[in-house]
């Protein structure tokens, strides 16, 4: 193994003590081959449709759309308005309860595989590598006074990163109905311009120039994932009772009293933000399995058993106990239920979405007015939204138990525009002898093939006293 195969900055030295690097030096982690390193890959696949799918169309109109203007929300077949927005809130508590179960089962393997932090970073330092060379090319360049050579390179580099962030802004207002065109022909906003170049410098910033300091410092999630774990989480820990003590080694040599780590730092310089595995789990693992690629292939190389470091539980590094069933345990069991709680509701809201939405609104300045004749007559106002693509025609109706109880007028083809809220006045009167115990009022809109019904109450001085 070459000296420039295992030389790392990763970490710095204070005496005999590792130190973690807080970001006084660039940490230029080493890529290497393996059965996680291609995973890796896989995850950053999970991001593929960001990129595609703002190009997708479905019945002659983009698939997904976020209309901020007509505060709709397409995703194919299925428009949300404002008043389905609860929704959202059942999303975000699916995802962040799966958040939950994934890192109680596997510890950060989402800040390892699939966060967006990790796969922009992941894409930046492969332009960084494309142009700069391995880690130890790169070193050697950042160390090299400017010349023309090293200013071409960086330059290169940044341009590239830039059209990457860029192309991440613009991807993200496509979602919000921006197009290409409008950036060009300068017909985007202020306000789209503004939020696309936020976007852009974010990507460039954290993936290019933070990388792990985004993990370590900004990102909440490395502070709250201590919580969710416990002693039967697996994640990749270091089997300190079969590695120590330390030591260099040689293939076919045997050192006595001497464990199988040869000290060669190479988990270290594969780590993307820089941990030293060996010393234990600390809040910069994000659970990628980079560490594992790296010491199985030297454990190969020296002829020693693979799995010094490996994904496994406390329980059964340290007390050798078996792994214990998802159904058994019972933080799994809540998370468990809380999802499935969750998206049964949302998927029940999904599919039961009324193409009609109906509020009615009793006038309270006054609840009544009693008429020359002695009838007392009650306001109401009717809330008709229509949450289809096309114009449609409603009647509105009502059954109620008060004996002659009458409308000022009918309500009938009542044009409704797509995505517009109609308001419909309905004027109610009825003698007070007339009113019963039950005075209920039920109004029914009625349109083409959907009915909608809203109960609302007949006020008369008798119910006020």
């Amino acid at each position: 193994m070459s000296k420039d195969n295992i030389q790392i900055d990763n970490l710095y030295t204070e005496g005999e003590q590792w130190i973690q690097n807080l970001g006084e030096k660039t940490v230029h982690a080493k890529r290497m081959g393996g059965k996680f390193r291609l995973l890796k890959w896989f995850g950053t696949l999970v991001w593929l449709p960001f990129f595609i799918a703002p190009y997708i169309t479905w019945n002659g109109k983009q698939a997904i759309l976020f209309d901020i203007e007509k505060r709709q929300y397409h995703l194919f077949d299925i428009t949300i308005f404002p008043q389905d927005l609860w929704m959202l809130t059942i999303v975000l508590l699916f995802l962040a309860i799966l958040l939950a179960v994934m890192t109680t089962v596997l510890g950060r393997v989402f800040c390892g595989y699939f966060c967006f932090q990790t796969v922009w970073t992941d894409m930046f330092t492969k332009v960084e590598e494309f142009f700069e060379g391995p880690p130890v090319k790169r070193r050697k360049l950042e160390a090299a006074p400017w010349d023309s050579t090293k200013i071409r390179i960086k330059i290169s580099k940044h341009v590239v990163w830039l059209a990457i962030a860029f192309l991440s802004g613009v991807t993200w207002m496509l979602y919000f109905g921006v197009s290409w065109f409008d950036y060009f022909d300068g017909s985007a906003s202020s306000t789209t311009l503004s939020i696309t170049a936020f976007i852009s410098l974010g990507a460039y910033t954290f993936a290019g120039h933070m990388r792990e300091q985004t993990c370590l410092w900004i990102c909440p999630y490395a502070r709250i994932q201590g919580a969710m774990v416990d002693k039967q989480t697996i994640m990749p820990t270091y089997d300190h009772y079969r590695g120590e003590q330390r030591g260099k080694l040689k293939k076919g040599q045997y050192a006595q009293g001497q464990g199988d780590c040869i000290d060669c730092h190479q988990c270290v310089a594969v780590c993307p933000t820089g941990v030293d595995i060996r010393q234990g789990q600390e809040y910069g693992c994000i659970t990628c399995g980079l560490c594992i690629d790296a010491c199985d292939s030297v454990m190969t190389k020296v002829g020693k058993a693979t799995g010094l470091i490996r994904y496994t539980s406390l329980e059964e590094m340290k007390f050798n106990k078996p792994f214990i069933a998802l159904y058994k345990r019972p933080r799994v069991i809540v998370y468990s239920t809380i999802l499935v709680l969750a998206l049964s509701v949302l998927g029940a809201g999904l599919f039961s979405l009324a193409p009609m939405d109906l509020k009615v609104l009793h006038d309270r300045q006054p609840l009544f007015v009693q008429l020359s004749d002695g009838s007392i007559r009650n306001k109401y106002e009717l809330k008709i939204m229509n949450k289809t693509h096309v114009s449609i025609l409603v009647d509105v109706n009502f059954k109620s138990e008060i004996s002659h109880l009458t409308s000022q007028r009918q309500h009938r083809n009542i044009t409704i525009s797509s995505g517009n809220v109609k308001s419909v006045y309905v004027y109610l009167k009825a003698f007070e002898r007339d009113v019963g115990d039950n005075s209920a009022v039920v109004f029914v809109v009625t349109g083409k093939d959907t009915m909608l019904e809203y109960e609302s109450s007949f006020f008369t001085p008798k119910s006020m006293r």
